[in-house]
Parts: C-alpha cells; structure tokens; sequence
C-alpha cells in the first residue's frame, strides 16, 4: 500500500536549509554525491555518454558536482550552459574530472549518442512562471523526441525544469524525467497538477530537514510511492 507523502514549497524548504548552510553543512556536495550515485545506476543498466543540461543556480551546481562524481563510470560527459552564468567552483570540478564543455547549438543539431541526461537547468528558485526560454528551451525540444520514445533516460535534478515547485504548473516545454532525485524534502510541485505525470520515479535524499519542516510548515499530501535515500558517507 502506498503511503501519502508530504511535500513543502520552496519557500519552506530554503528557510530549513538555511541554518544548516550557516552552520556550515555542505549541502550541496551532499545531494550533489547522492545524484551521482543514481546516474552511476542508470549507467550500470545501459553503460554510455551523459549530457549535464545546466542552469545559473544552484540546481545547475548540484548537477556539476554530480558529474565530476559519476564521470569515472560514462564513457563521456558533455556540459551545456543554458545561461552565461555558471557555479564556477562546480564547473571546474567537473572539467577536471574529464567533463567537456559543448555547444548548445551542438546538441540542437544532434543528441543521438547520449543513454542519460541530467537535467540541471532550473530548480526551487524558479520564478512564478516556470517556462523555460532561450538555449533552454530550445535544447529541451531537441531531446524531447529521444526522450518521449525512451532512447534516453531524464534524471532530474530536484525537479523537471520548467515545473513549478509549489503548484505543480507545467510550462509549454518541460523534459519528462524516468527518475527525480529530489533533495531535502518532496516539493509540493511534485505531488500535484502535472507534477506526478512528468516526475516519474521520485527518489528523496533525506537531508535531515523534515523534522523542522513538520513542526513549523504546513504541507501538501498525496498517496504516491517515493524512494528514501541517505547521502554516501565521505571516505
């Protein structure tokens, strides 16, 4: 039987964060190494070439660090940059781990080689209106065709760019995830409006929130089936 899951918005979930990231915590590195875990097993199914779809914030961080990670198990991983700005520290971490920087304009022309994608281009910070624009969108409706017949496996990051957080809303172009490794805490976004139909296997990497957000913040629940895990252990 299905048990109903809670799911927070995104304002909730920044104000949980926040005392830990002041603490000191490295979050980010955190879901960032459990990501890496879950594209390493998408890999192990159907070993291949990963494409890093990435954002300016920090969803495009978590899918850098991510990569600098799982990059010793694909046989390539390429980065696009949707926006001009970058995590810096991320992405050099994941150049020097072997990622190459490609051209959106590449990608428009031609994705066929890629078994996974991560879709790092935009997350909780999204703004009222989710629709994706520009080299995103454009890169987006390059795969989706890839996408929609299953050549290739979404892992999202968080939650598929161009979903709402909180209400679930959908923009005219959103990348349909296999799997969303949603951090924290399930955003609200996921559970409702078009959420669950583009979400597909929600995996959850408790970081240790969800105390604080019981106790403090009202939440969104829907009977969907999610996956727990915990972040590795640092050697």
């Amino acid at each position: 039987m299905t048990e109903r899951t809670a799911g927070y918005t995104a304002a909730a979930v920044r104000a949980a964060e926040r005392p830990l990231i002041a603490a000191g915590r490295p979050l980010m590195r955190e879901a960032a190494a459990a990501l890496a875990v879950i594209v390493e097993e998408e890999l192990a199914r159907t070993p291949g070439a990963v494409l890093v779809l990435v954002g300016s914030g920090d969803n495009g961080g978590d899918a850098l660090y991510s990569a600098a990670a799982f990059a010793r198990v694909a046989t390539r991983v390429d980065i696009v940059l949707t926006r001009d700005h970058v995590h810096r520290e991320a992405f050099d971490a994941a150049v020097a781990a072997g990622a190459r920087l490609r051209d959106a304009s590449d990608i428009c022309t031609s994705s066929s080689d890629y078994v996974v994608v991560l879709d790092g281009i935009l997350g909780i910070g999204v703004s009222t209106d989710p629709s994706l624009r520009g080299t995103a969108r454009a890169v987006v409706e390059a795969l989706l065709p890839a996408a929609t017949e299953g050549r290739l496996r979404v892992v999202a990051v968080d939650l598929p760019s161009g979903l709402h957080p909180d209400t679930g809303a959908a923009g005219a172009v959103v990348l349909p995830a296999d799997v969303t490794v949603t951090f924290g805490a399930v955003k609200a976004g996921l559970l409702r409006g078009h959420g669950p139909e583009l979400s597909g296997r929600v995996v959850l990497v408790d970081l240790g929130l969800e105390p604080q957000l019981q106790r403090v913040h009202p939440a969104v629940t829907a009977a969907v089936p999610i996956v727990r895990r915990q972040p590795p252990q640092r050697a």
